[in-house]
């Protein structure tokens, strides 16, 4: 848990691979459908939620190279996953900053803008110490779905409230 990534997890050949590989494929797709449901005519967000949920779709497809270096294991698919996680990670960033922008009060901005920011600090403190690798990217996981949790959670509030309001006008 420490050393390991959720990749790793997810790796060729690794028992119960199909757990941490389901996960990511619920996560990215669900992502992209709560952003196409509350993101209404923002369509920057909703472009960049999408790339991030469908790259993480792909990062179950095409699994990380198993842990054991001693395994026979497709480098290209490894590669290739390697590829999707980077992707991943960018458009999460992206999307996190850019709903700074759309966010209607200071609270709100300065927390989306404060995640994008954490993800990358994060992401870059997995390649410079990767003893606790997987103690970083937990971190990202956490931090990063919770605030999108509330993010989106706030897009379904505030837009019932907004038509309620409109509607009572």
């Amino acid at each position: 848990m420490v050393t390991h990534t959720t990749s790793q997890l997810a790796a060729q050949h690794a028992p119960n691979a199909w757990v941490m590989n389901l996960t990511f494929i619920l996560l990215g797709t669900t992502s992209i459908l709560d952003g196409w449901k509350r993101l209404k005519n923002y369509w920057f967000q909703k472009i960049t939620i999408s790339i991030f949920g469908f790259a993480l779709v792909l990062t179950a497809f095409f699994q990380h190279a198993p842990i054991d270096p001693n395994l026979a294991f497709d480098m290209q698919e490894d590669h290739l996953h390697s590829l999707f996680a980077s992707i991943t990670g960018f458009a999460f960033t992206f999307f996190a900053v850019s709903c700074a922008f759309i966010e209607p009060t200071k609270l709100r901005k300065t927390l989306a803008f404060f995640i994008g920011v954490l993800a990358t600090l994060l992401s870059l403190l997995i390649f410079n110490m990767p003893a606790y690798a997987g103690i970083w990217q937990r971190l990202i996981f956490i931090s990063s779905f919770a605030w999108l949790i509330l993010f989106f959670q706030h897009r379904s509030t505030f837009n019932i409230s907004s038509l309620s309001s409109n509607i009572s006008k």
